[in-house]
């Protein structure tokens, strides 16, 4: 399975790490991540509200499963 994170905090962090230690998981992309998040996936640099870019990536990739950390995101939709 493809894992991407949404947010770049504490939370996604953890989240982050958590994630990484699934035996389903193929690909971990934390959008856009921070320095710690590096040695759980991979950080991709994508504006968080730049919802397009962010669908198409996902797309591109693969991506099973989306986790939103932030409010604002999900706020926007």
């Amino acid at each position: 399975m493809n894992v991407a994170i949404i947010g770049s905090g504490g939370r996604e962090h953890a989240l982050a790490l958590k994630i990484s230690k699934s035996p389903t998981l193929n690909e971990l992309y934390i959008i856009p991540g921070n320095p710690g998040t590096t040695q759980c996936g991979t950080n991709v640099e994508l504006d968080v509200s730049d919802h397009p870019s962010i669908y198409n990536f996902c797309t591109d990739k693969n991506i099973s499963l989306v986790v939103v950390g932030p409010e604002a995101p999900l706020v926007a939709g």
